[in-house]
């Protein structure tokens, strides 16, 4: 299968055109970054790599007739890209995060007839975290959630961690149509000290630290007792598998999948 990679400089990016290199079936044709526009590959990526030139835009990409492509870059740039990839007719795997409302709206009426899929978390570790969680979330009265990412990462709070909070909330209202106990701090000695708060329910706490990778921890409370489901991401390799899953699904889709929870359904 023919690939194309977006922010194939990025960490995610190039650990992704590593595991492309390395997969037999498959074949990294085109890899854009405009910070290594004109670069060999083979400089960044390994000896595998050699003569395959960093493009600058996805223009030149699409030239190359990728069967899918793979972004990892930022969501303003991933937009606008993905407008291009759909008119092209072009599947694409997704792991920019950060979309808006209308903006996802948009791409859904975009990949009509073309495969789609974004995801906030290609682990398979963490979508099992988030699976587990929600199992628990009709036995606990409270909980809050914890995510801890790398220093350079520009959006709060991670997009697993939205996405993990809105699943107990739905998991909590199906089984006992009754929300988790409401937040009594009434003194808040400084701002943000809980944390954000989605639909009223469910506190996240974001941190920001150099060395960390991904990482995201649920904590349950009930009388006598918590529980804590946590996931780690130590390596950016950990996506790669996730990410390879979505590749071999997309092309038999027919719209745009958020998540890559249903491809796990049948495991």
């Amino acid at each position: 299968m023919r690939i194309g990679v977006l922010g194939a400089g990025g960490k995610v990016g190039s650990a992704v055109c590593r595991a492309i290199l390395e997969d037999p079936e498959l074949e990294l044709v085109a890899a854009v970054d405009p910070k290594l526009a004109g670069i060999d590959l083979g400089q960044t990526l390994g000896k595998s790599a050699v003569g395959l030139i960093a493009r600058r835009d996805v223009e030149g990409l699409i030239g190359e007739r990728p069967e899918v492509v793979i972004d990892f870059t930022e969501a303003r740039a991933s937009y606008q890209n993905l407008l291009k990839l759909a008119a092209a007719g072009i599947p694409a795997v997704v792991g920019t995060t950060g979309f808006t409302d209308s903006e996802l709206a948009k791409l859904r009426d975009a990949f009509v007839g073309v495969g789609c899929v974004i995801a906030s978390n290609f682990s398979i570790g963490a979508i099992l975290m988030m699976r587990c969680a929600a199992m628990c979330a009709p036995y606990f009265d409270s909980v809050e959630i914890v995510e801890s990412h790398h220093d350079q990462k520009v959006d709060a709070p991670s997009g697993t961690a939205i996405e993990t909070a809105r699943r107990l909330i739905v998991a909590r209202q199906e089984a006992v149509d009754t929300p988790f106990l409401a937040d009594n701090t009434s003194n808040l000695k400084l701002d943000g000290a809980r944390g954000a708060e989605v639909e009223g329910e469910v506190r996240i706490h974001s941190l920001r630290l150099r060395g960390a990778v991904a990482h995201h921890e649920v904590v349950f409370g009930a009388v006598g007792q918590t529980l804590t489901i946590r996931h780690d991401s130590h390596d950016r390799g950990s996506f790669v598998p996730g990410v390879l899953l979505a590749v071999a699904r997309v092309v038999g889709l027919d719209e745009l999948v958020i998540g890559i929870d249903g491809f796990l359904a049948d495991r």
